[in-house]
């Protein structure tokens, strides 16, 4: 397995979608050619069977096919900057302790350099739940973690001092957070005691925005990037943003960011891409194709 580096996380990861086919099974057509626009040497990793690549309704052997695809195709075409493949990051978490656990320990993990896990969902654990949820996962995992905090998800919110509170406990297998409560004032706090960690450790945590339309604030801030849904679309366009802290082009996708949300993700993001031809927009119930409303506002922003 390739040796985990803390570098492969700065910088812009894509959340990447999983295409459907119209009788709704995973299109690996299209999946192919939206990997071809990501491995262009604009995004730094990508984040595979995430929330936004619908991994809730895919069956585990859906999910280990889709890994396998992605692994190999990425191994197969390396980033044109590092000629390396592309870091891979995976998404892994529920709300269920031991079964999260138990496919750490059980799962095919060979090609990713990280795994994704997002706070406990649904049955709302307070911050002593969190705590001990995720010092479980930290024991059984092999590999690196991310951990996911995304309240308007969850329902439960991560705080920056559970934060550190895990990542001090296991400073070897949680090497950073994306933080997607909106929050910036949290996220600044988080990032303030990310940084006091820098002394005590070899490997700070790191602080990656998990909004696109506040990636400039946060890496103002001190985080260390974007896990991006626009990217899907828009790759070098948040290269710039996240690289460069392009506050004007951040600014310019302000209307395409709020259209990719407006109906749920990854509704925007299917829509944006159908409309321009990378793959069908087709998605799983529960969720649904955007209205024909959101359809014609994204054809708008487009031209």
């Amino acid at each position: 397995m390739k040796e985990y580096k803390v570098d492969s996380l700065y910088g812009l990861g894509t959340a990447l979608i999983t295409p459907f086919n119209a009788d709704g099974q995973v299109d690996y057509e299209a999946l192919a050619r939206l990997l071809d626009t990501q491995l262009t040497g604009f995004v730094d990793y990508i984040v595979v069977l995430g929330t936004t690549g619908e991994a809730a309704t895919l069956t585990e052997k859906e999910r280990e096919q889709v890994r396998r695809f992605i692994v190999d195709y990425v191994t197969r075409k390396p980033s044109p900057v590092t000629r390396q493949p592309l870091p891979l990051v995976l998404g892994v978490g529920g709300n269920c302790t031991a079964a999260v656990c138990e496919s750490l320990r059980t799962m095919d993990l060979s090609g990713f350099c990280a795994i994704l896990s997002v706070c406990p969902y649904y049955n709302k654990p307070n911050q002593e739940g969190l705590y001990q949820h995720f010092c479980k996962v930290a024991e059984a995992s092999p590999i690196p973690i991310i951990l996911y905090n995304v309240p308007g998800r969850t329902g439960v919110n991560l705080l920056p001092e559970t934060v550190m509170r895990i990542y001090k406990a296991h400073p070897d297998k949680i090497c950073g957070i994306k933080e997607a409560s909106g929050n910036l004032e949290q996220i600044k706090r988080l990032i303030a005691l990310s940084q006091e960690s820098r002394v005590k450790s070899q490997e700070p945590l790191l602080v990656i925005s998990g909004d696109d339309g506040i990636a400039c604030e946060v890496m103002e801030a001190g985080g260390v990037g974007l896990i991006s849904v626009a990217s899907n679309a828009y790759p070098e366009d948040f290269w710039h943003i996240v690289h460069e802290k392009d506050q004007a082009k951040q600014d310019k996708y302000k209307e395409m960011i709020r259209l990719l949300f407006a109906e749920g993700n990854p509704v925007g993001i299917k829509a944006v891409l159908a409309q321009k031809g990378i793959i069908q927009n087709y998605l799983r119930l529960p969720l649904v194709p955007a209205s024909k409303e959101l359809n014609k506002e994204i054809e708008k922003e487009l031209a």
